[in-house]
């Protein structure tokens, strides 16, 4: 064991490569959106177990992409926004407090939240860096 141990701990060999402008690739990248798919399933069958309204969760599944409207302002303030409205650490609060406190909206409008995260990333749209809204964790997306 200790063998082991030192051989992560106390290697000093280099990392392995990472893909095209340091984004996610390869078997990274296939985890990455297997995460999602795993995320965006969880989430609707929660949904589902809670009995909660299917025509408002097709109402406001794509609501978070409401946020690339920040990039109105600009590419930093567009990255910013559209990345606090794309992370598991708003979503999952809001739908857990709902589920602890009894409230179906939070608990609704959370496991939405979740779902649509986990949906993005399933379809390799990651959060986005400033130098392009084409930029993102798991790689560039549209036009090259």
């Amino acid at each position: 064991m200790a063998a082991l141990m030192s051989k992560f701990v106390f290697d000093n060999s280099p990392a392995p490569a990472l893909g095209a402008a340091g984004f996610a690739s390869g078997g990274v990248r296939a985890v990455l959106r297997l995460e999602g798919a795993a995320v965006f399933a969880a989430a609707v069958a929660l949904y589902a177990h809670a009995g909660f309204s299917w025509p408002l969760f097709a109402l406001l599944l794509l609501a978070p992409d409401l946020a690339m409207l920040a990039y109105f302002i600009g590419p930093r303030a567009g990255a910013f926004v559209y990345n606090l409205a794309h992370t598991y650490a708003l979503a999952l609060p809001l739908a857990l407090a709902g589920f602890f406190l009894g409230s179906g909206l939070a608990s609704t409008l959370g496991l939405i939240w979740i779902a649509h995260i986990g949906l993005d990333r399933m379809l390799g749209y990651g959060l986005k860096y400033e130098s392009s809204f084409g930029d993102t964790h798991l790689g560039r997306i549209g036009r090259g």
